[in-house]
């Protein structure tokens, strides 16, 4: 009956139209009654969706977190790149205004000892690196070599207690002593006459005196000068030109006309000589074994 009413209807409703307004009415009500029975489905929907976006907010901000941090490391690479960068051209120019030969090397351990001043270098024998010879920074003396191993090198700095340098003022030309006080920031120069013209801010440079260190490169910058009426001699502190405890890389200063081969080969030999003679002292000579009587009488005869 259904199934022939539906027919019926159906057949009507295609060939006449006089249901169209009977359907437009039922489209009113049947639109309220889907509206209802969908409220679930929407509702559901709606939390999920919900549920999911802040899902996929919280994997999107921690995955957003690491790419920052990466970049963020980038940028300190980045930095000390760029910082490196700076101190290896300043290098290069104070290398361009150096008349001797010199060669490029790294700073690679500091001695531990705090009353001490001493650093170690990636530059030793094999290199043609020699007892006394003068390091520098960018900016000016830092030392002198005082140990050398095949690979590697010791540094005495300027500032050690045990180090002194000739040095001159470079506006005058007055030649005085700088010796190290054991601070980085400071020397004392010793002996100067409480008459002596030394002026705060007097550039310091070496002498070469001694020939240890060739003259002219620049030493400290004089920092403090007290005069004491009732001393002969003046307090008078500078402070170094160089860098001492920032600087990474430095200049070993060759003097002579020797190339580094050269240079290599004579401190083998040198290494190879001393052996020789350490090895040399520590032997015994053998011991002379005593004569007897019949045989000093015989050599009498």
């Amino acid at each position: 009956m259904l199934v022939v009413l539906s027919a019926a209807l159906m057949v009507v409703d295609a060939r006449f139209s006089g249901l169209k307004q009977f359907r437009a009415a039922m489209g009113l009500v049947l639109m309220e009654f889907y509206w209802v029975t969908d409220m679930p489905v929407r509702a559901w929907n709606t939390v999920s969706a919900q549920f999911t976006s802040h899902s996929e907010l919280l994997a999107e901000n921690e995955k957003l977190k690491a790419e920052a941090l990466l970049m963020q490391r980038r940028l300190q690479r980045l930095a000390a790149l760029t910082e490196q960068n700076v101190r290896l051209r300043e290098l290069l120019n104070s290398a361009a205004l150096v008349d001797d030969e010199v060669l490029v090397s790294e700073l690679i351990g500091v001695d531990p000892n705090p009353f001490s001043h001493r650093i170690i270098i990636d530059k030793g024998g094999r290199d043609g690196v020699f007892l006394g010879q003068p390091v520098l920074d960018a900016r000016g003396l830092m030392g002198q070599v005082v140990e050398v191993m095949p690979y590697s090198s010791r540094v005495l700095l300027l500032t050690d207690n045990t180090h002194s340098i000739p040095v001159q003022i470079n506006r005058n030309g007055l030649r005085v002593i700088a010796t190290g006080t054991g601070n980085p920031e400071s020397l004392e120069l010793r002996h100067v006459a409480d008459t002596a013209d030394v002026k705060e801010g007097d550039l310091l440079v070496s002498s070469g005196l001694g020939q240890r260190f060739p003259a002219g490169y620049p030493v400290a910058t004089v920092k403090e000068v007290i005069h004491d009426s009732g001393q002969p001699f003046a307090i008078v502190r500078a402070v170094p030109t160089a860098a001492l405890n920032r600087s990474r890389y430095l200049l070993l200063v060759f003097t002579d006309g020797r190339t580094a081969e050269q240079r290599a080969a004579d401190a083998a030999q040198a290494q190879e000589e001393e052996d020789r003679k350490a090895a040399g002292e520590t032997s015994v000579p053998p011991a002379q074994v005593p004569e007897s009587p019949a045989d000093a009488v015989e050599e009498a005869r």
